[in-house]
């Protein structure tokens, strides 16, 4: 009898043994990895500090407001549109001037006889300026040292009107912009 049972013993405590490997098994088999991650140009793509808003690349800097490319060339705005461009280097001490390169469309004058356009750098209120004809212009303004303290700029423009939906077109249209900049002085 001593045989059995101490067989039966030797059963129930490889039992157990096997349950805990068991049990424990997927603790002692997982190994430890070092994941190291590097940025890559792909995965965080720098902040231009000029942009032409036809360039798919800069589309991340076109925060709001800025409709498809158009005519492989420029974009549509709404009434209020917003961009971020790095700030130059030397732009925190000197200053930086702001060029927006648009156009005011006929159609814009015929509908709306003139647009003021306005605008802020990080909050710094710029000069409006007015439209009362079509055709090609550039915004262009100082931005002071106190606005390029970070290592970018954000730059909020408004429209003291735009061109409603019409035609189809659920599009509020204010500007044609073609690029966007900011260069130190």
């Amino acid at each position: 009898m001593l045989p059995v049972r101490q067989s039966l013993m030797q059963h129930s405590n490889l039992t157990v043994f096997l349950t805990c490997a068991l049990a424990l098994a997927p603790l002692s088999c997982k190994k430890t990895r070092t994941v190291h991650v590097e940025q890559t140009e792909e995965e965080a793509p720098k902040l231009a500090s000029v942009v032409h808003v036809n360039d798919p690349k800069v589309e991340p800097q076109l925060v709001s407001g800025f409709y498809s490319i158009e005519g492989n060339a420029w974009r549509w705005t709404g009434k209020q549109f917003v961009v971020v461009l790095r700030v130059p280097m030397g732009a925190a001490q000197r200053g930086a001037a702001l060029d927006l390169a648009l156009t005011v469309p006929q159609i814009s004058i015929d509908k709306l006889q003139s647009v003021t356009l306005s605008a802020t750098a990080d909050g710094h209120p710029l000069p409006p300026e007015t439209y009362t004809q079509s055709g090609q212009f550039e915004y262009k303004r100082d931005i002071g040292p106190a606005a390029l303290t970070n290592s970018s700029v954000r730059l909020e423009f408004h429209l003291d009107k735009a061109m409603p939906p019409a035609n189809g077109d659920m599009r509020e249209l204010g500007l044609i912009v073609r690029s966007v900049g900011v260069e130190a002085k």
